[in-house]
């Protein structure tokens, strides 16, 4: 899979942030695994710790497994002030586990992210593609549960 995608792109430096994305997208657990890097950094011909570089200043990529639902919950000045912390707490309680960490079942992963750029809909969580607003720890619970299937 992952020569595939190279192969799509020219072999170009400038092809790096495209091919991880793919490569991210494409695996079940959502993240890169060194045999990707490996892989990319010889089709790309840069060094593999230039990939980590890249790899670790964007915070949408991850080197590590992750679950089938990846929840982000803002931690900008607006969603905090408006409550994101409860609903960080809440999320916590719900899922049984702390920031960047999976569930045992593998659905969800838990993870902070900088502004949405939804502030008038602060707390804001984006679960996937989705984005949720205006959340109350009532409103987190359905969120959860919907995805789980139970409701």
């Amino acid at each position: 899979m992952i020569k595939e995608i190279c192969q799509k792109y020219a072999p170009r430096k400038d092809n790096l942030i495209q091919i991880l994305h793919e490569i991210q997208d494409q695996d079940p657990q959502h993240y890169i695994s060194p045999e990707a890097v490996d892989t990319v950094a010889e089709y790309l011909d840069i060094p593999v710790n230039h990939i980590y570089g890249v790899l670790t200043f964007y915070t949408m990529y991850s080197t590590k497994p992750r679950g089938k639902n990846i929840i982000r919950l803002c931690e900008s000045p607006p969603c905090y002030i408006k409550g994101s912390d409860n609903m960080l707490r809440k999320l916590k309680v719900l899922l049984g586990i702390n920031i960047g960490e999976t569930t045992k079942d593998g659905l969800f992963t838990l993870e902070f992210t900088s502004c949405l750029g939804v502030c008038g809909n602060a707390p804001v969580m984006m679960i996937n593609d989705d984005v949720y607003g205006d959340l109350t720890e009532e409103k987190v619970e359905e969120i959860i549960e919907r995805i789980r299937g139970r409701r």
